[in-house]
């Protein structure tokens, strides 16, 4: 067995390759944009073809960089985009229409249709599947090509076609039509999966309408995905591990133990908190979900998505223009007013976890004659900690944790100092900033070295932080209540309806 573990890491922008060695080091990388295809407003496509020669190509790149051929590899691990869309011919290995994005939201009449025909529908998804019906996820975006696409439903119906997330596209690519299977985390977020009984469910396949013959078989998160074809790459190599990106990163982070949670901030933000064996039913509004399953064991987790984070600095740099970059940013937030309250409510296409206010448009409250710029780039800075802790705090109830939340974030936000600082002081918890890079693609690596026996156990491998800097709450009590009274009262400014009577029911406090 080879020594170097290879990752592919397929993204919604790009898809990238990254080799570990034994030491846990990267030795070689590659990667490579492909095009977003947005034929019609809300519909975002990809091309098949190209994100498996996107793949293959960043393969060969990394493998090339790190001196080294397929026959050294102990294995390959898949992480990807999740609940994006593929259907495929299975003798031609040709997919039928473009692969559907996770982002994209033509199904949304798909699932307003269910809904009125089958009232019970919301509920149904809800408790078996631990998410909402809604048109993010895949069950909805395979329906719509079935119903879309000319003799489609009659070819599933004939078990000529299928389904699968990215995952379960590269394996078979991969494999050469050998292995249609996914894993745990990827078949939690189509809303065909039962988080009870861990495989398909019945009741969710004929709400959709969809042959049960076109989905994957679920295995553990690390298992035997099957062999590449020796032409592929070059070498016979396993796949050893499959994981969805966001659950990847929970890995990566080291968050094995219930209440770690791991916060990738970006231009959106994705949390994820472990809650262990337990499959906590959210009351809040929070998605239920796989974190991994190993040796036929599942964990489970909390995920909460906020719409607008690095968005809203995007927004003043690309279109106000008022700040160049990030440590601009943090040095007009350091000078800025503290007697301003200033709050802006970044809800530009919405409102997240917990609210998910589709409605809700972005609100700025609080302005003075004497407010400038730098009021301006703070307010959209201290957003992140206040949308966070809304989040987390509804994470916190539904787990009914009494003990502090481990908090250890990623993405490209960590470049903000002042952020970070700000968000222990909002949450009132040490913030563990980590610095490691590929920290999704690490988390994915784990799985193929633990199946091999390459890496460390969980413990083990979580207690290495060796590139990572705390940030420990220091704001008085007092500060901290007043300006979270200032954020609720912005908040409420910026929901709508039904949402804006929910918060005033139950307040985060």
């Amino acid at each position: 067995m080879g020594a170097y573990i290879l990752v592919i890491d397929q993204g919604t922008t790009s898809s990238r390759a990254v080799i570990f060695d034994a030491a846990q080091n990267i030795v070689g990388m590659g990667r490579m944009d492909f095009t977003q295809h947005q034929p019609a407003p809300g519909w975002v496509e990809h091309v098949p073809e190209e994100i498996w020669a996107t793949c293959l190509w960043a393969c060969k790149t990394a493998l090339r960089k790190a001196g080294i051929t397929a026959a050294d590899l102990a294995g390959i691990s898949i992480t990807n985009q999740r609940e994006t869309t593929v259907v495929w011919d299975r003798k031609t290995g040709k997919a039928i229409h473009n692969a559907i994005v996770w982002r994209d939201i033509r199904a949304a009449e798909t699932c307003q249709r269910l809904r009125e025909k089958r009232p019970e529908a919301d509920k149904l998804v809800r408790r078996r599947s631990g998410l909402m019906l809604a048109p993010y996820f895949s069950a909805p975006k395979v329906k719509w090509i079935l119903d879309h696409v000319k003799g489609a439903r009659q070819r599933a119906r004939r078990g000529e076609l299928a389904f699968g997330t990215v995952d379960s596209w590269l394996i078979w690519r991969l494999t050469g039509g050998r292995v249609h299977a996914t894993d745990a985390t990827n078949a939690s977020r189509t809303l065909f999966y039962d988080l009870k009984s861990g495989d398909w469910h019945e009741d969710l396949i004929e709400l959709f309408d969809v042959p049960a013959s076109m989905l994957p078989r679920v295995l553990d998160s690390a298992d035997d995905f099957g062999q590449t074809e020796p032409s592929v790459l070059g070498a016979a190599v396993p796949i050893h591990g499959v994981v969805g990106d966001q659950q990847a990163a929970l890995i990566g982070q080291g968050c094995f133990a219930p209440g770690m949670a791991k916060s990738t901030y970006g231009t959106s933000c994705f949390a994820l908190l472990n809650t262990g064996s337990i499959c906590v039913k959210s009351r809040h509004r929070l998605l239920t979900t796989v974190a991994y399953r190993l040796g036929g064991k599942t964990t489970y987790a909390l995920e909460g998505v906020i719409f607008t984070i690095g968005g809203a600095l995007q927004w003043l740099r690309d279109d106000l223009e008022i700040i160049r970059d990030w440590p601009e940013a943090d040095a007009l937030a350091a000078v800025s007013d503290p007697d301003e309250d200033v709050y802006l409510v970044p809800a530009f296409s919405g409102l997240g976890a917990p609210w998910w206010d589709n409605e809700a448009r972005g609100t700025l409250v609080g302005l003075t004659r004497n407010s400038r710029r730098a009021e301006l780039v703070r307010a959209a800075l201290e957003a992140v900690g206040y949308q966070s802790r809304d989040m987390f705090e509804a994470m916190r109830r539904d787990l009914k944790l009494e003990q502090a939340m481990v908090l250890r974030v990623d993405g490209g936000m960590v470049a903000s100092d002042w952020t970070m600082q700000f968000l222990a002081d909002i949450l009132d918890l040490p913030v563990d900033c980590t610095r490691v890079p590929e920290v999704t693609a690490l988390g994915a690596a784990w799985l193929t070295a633990w199946k091999t026996g390459l890496w460390p156990e969980a413990d083990s491998f979580g207690a290495r932080r060796d590139f990572h800097q705390e940030f420990l709450p220091r704001m008085a009590p007092a500060l901290r209540k007043r300006k979270l009274r200032g954020w609720r009262g912005a908040l409420d400014k910026a929901l709508t309806g039904a949402v804006a009577f929910e918060k005033a029911r139950r307040p985060f406090g």
